[in-house]
């Protein structure tokens, strides 16, 4: 297999999982992961980064498996000692995970940029990709809802998803550049392919790619950049996607997905329960079941996508529509 590079582009939960079977079948040092920022917020003094934290505990294999977010075997004493003083407890930090918010609040405030701290961190825990922010300059989520505005972590856990989405913005993402890594990534030598993970279009993609020299990389890049489905049938595999989708008018489908990522994307992962619809997809289709609940399903979506990229290469001009 290659040695070269696949980038993948990732938020959440459902990306992570792709991530670490990539990293579980790819070489040492071949996958690279830029992870959304938007999620990101202060909260009780620290610096909290979830998408990056997500990544960093499923691909070192410490992830809650119950939870799917946070540490494995995780205590609480610090969230009861908290709420005996009145503090806010709506967004739960563990005692292991809030060691990750203080170091790198830490690290932060002594003037180390978000990249370094990541890939020294992940380092630490065993992680043999490599994991980068998608900036190291702030870019906050706001979801604009009718009874107002509100941060993304407001909407997403406070509030159980439960408002109606009329709009997403990215604060801050006109003024962000990409980060070194992902950046050194796309302009030099070594790539291979860009993956879009199965995350949430408009929730943990759409930050990455609102930084403009992000999109104009991307765009410039001579390799295989493919998609895989976060939907199958009319429903998320995972989170809001379908809800927001319905909200801000669009109908749930594989389809709408595709559409979402028309002229970045040449090929298209497809979960094989939705198969009929393969021939209405202008560009290479890979079938696969796309669940991810085991070590092995993880294994067999990554396949499916490097089949995919593999399938792509050389390809200098828009194939026919074809189902690999």
């Amino acid at each position: 297999m290659s040695a070269e590079r696949i980038l993948v582009l990732t938020g959440g939960i459902g990306g992570a999982k792709l991530c670490l079977g990539l990293q579980r079948i790819l070489p040492p040092a071949a996958l690279l992961i830029a992870v959304n920022t938007g999620d990101d917020f202060e909260h009780l003094g620290l610096h909290i980064s979830p998408d990056i934290d997500t990544t960093v505990y499923t691909l070192g294999a410490i992830a809650n498996p119950d939870l799917g977010w946070g540490r494995r075997d995780e205590t609480w004493s610090f969230m009861r000692a908290l709420q005996s003083l009145g503090g806010e407890t709506w967004f739960q930090l563990g005692d292991g995970d809030l060691a990750m918010h203080v170091e790198r609040t830490r690290r932060l405030a002594a003037g180390e940029g978000l990249s370094a701290i990541t890939r020294d961190l992940a380092a630490r825990l065993g992680v043999r990709a490599q994991i980068a922010p998608m900036s190291d300059q702030p870019v906050r989520t706001i979801v604009s809802t009718p009874e107002g505005n509100i941060g993304f972590q407001d909407y997403f856990v406070r509030l159980r998803c439960a408002p109606v989405v009329t709009a997403l913005t990215f604060r801050g993402a006109e003024a962000a550049e990409v980060s070194e890594p992902i950046a050194q990534a796309l302009r030099g030598p070594g790539l291979r392919a860009i993956v879009i993970a199965p995350s949430n279009p408009y929730l943990s993609v759409d930050p990455i790619l609102a930084i403009p020299p992000m999109k104009s990389l991307l765009l410039a890049s001579s390799v295989p950049v493919v998609a895989v489905t976060p939907i199958i049938g009319a429903e998320a595999v995972k989170g809001p996607t379908a809800k927001i989708m319905r909200e801000l008018g669009i109908s749930p489908s594989p389809l709408a997905i595709v559409e979402h990522y028309r002229g970045l994307i040449q090929g298209f992962v497809l979960d094989s329960r939705d198969a009929h619809l393969a021939q209405r997809i202008d560009m290479p289709v890979q079938l696969c079941d796309t669940l991810m609940r085991t070590i092995e399903d993880r294994e067999r979506v990554a396949a499916a996508v490097l089949e995919l990229v593999a399938a792509l290469e050389g390809r200098s001009s828009a194939p026919a529509p074809e189902v690999l």
